[in-house]
């Protein structure tokens, strides 16, 4: 959209899901609480958005190491899954959330495919092991909903929510 943030603040949240926690409402917490985790000015706009993959009532969060990575991805394969990502917008003490829910069939990695995407290192930090954009794209023959929203930022929701609490995201040069 053509925004530039003027700071960029990582919230300090515990992001492990509670005992029992659906991946929806997982993802929209953790978007509330980033957001009302960020310190800010009464008029400040705060941004902050989290994204969950699920398998079923599985919350597959960002992989510890590579075998957690490989253990998502193997689960993942030939199967679809949703990605969940939840944005929040806060401006003074208004918190304003959008989910987006797009559904994904990743096919089945080869061995020499899984070695070589966790070797990439490219699951670091991503939720259920990978990232659309980068090299498992290849592995992504079908997506229903968002392209943006499982990168991790729906574009159309996020436009919404800043237009809402007053940004002017239509009139920027």
């Amino acid at each position: 959209m053509g925004l530039v943030p003027d700071l960029i603040l990582p919230p300090d949240i515990d992001e492990d899901p509670r005992k029992g926690e659906l991946p929806r409402p997982y993802a929209a917490r953790l978007a509330q609480e980033k957001a009302a985790a960020v310190p800010s000015d009464p008029d400040d706009i705060v941004l902050c958005a989290d994204t969950t993959v699920a398998l079923g009532r599985r919350i597959l969060g960002k992989p510890g190491d590579a075998a957690e990575a490989a253990a998502f991805l193997a689960l993942l394969g030939g199967r679809r899954h949703q990605v969940i990502t939840a944005v929040a917008v806060r401006r003074g003490d208004r918190i304003r959330l959008r989910e987006n829910v797009s559904v994904v069939k990743m096919k089945r990695l080869s061995d020499a495919e899984m070695n070589a995407y966790l070797a990439s290192g490219e699951w670091r930090g991503k939720a259920g092991g990978y990232g659309i954009q980068g090299l498992a794209g290849a592995f992504i023959p079908w997506i229903s909903g968002s392209y943006s929203g499982i990168m991790g930022l729906p574009v159309a929701e996020t436009a919404a929510l800043l237009a809402a609490a007053g940004w002017p995201v239509w009139s920027q040069p």
